[in-house]
């Protein structure tokens, strides 16, 4: 897998994390907006929409950290194929 791949993934990850995460309280708490797919946590009663906000960006931020950490492992092992 080359690096637009792995940069690719890790955007979407991260877009989808903050969008169904800090996104989705600031669209509950500012406006008036009824919740729809793209502010899933939003469906929930009031202390659960924010504990499944927090775990969506903690579920972003791991998988961007395993993505990361198998980037790196590629990145050594095309290395040591070169050298």
């Amino acid at each position: 897998m080359n690096e637009a791949w792995y940069r690719l993934g890790m955007l979407l990850v991260l877009a989808a994390g903050v969008w169904e995460g800090p996104l989705a309280i600031v669209f509950r708490v500012f406006t008036g907006k009824a919740p729809n797919a793209l502010t899933a946590a939003n469906y929930l009663p009031a202390p659960w929409c924010h504990l499944a906000a927090a775990g969506a960006t903690i579920a972003a931020l791991a998988v961007i950290a395993l993505l990361d950490a198998a980037h790196r492992r590629a990145l050594a092992r095309e290395g040591r194929s070169d050298g």
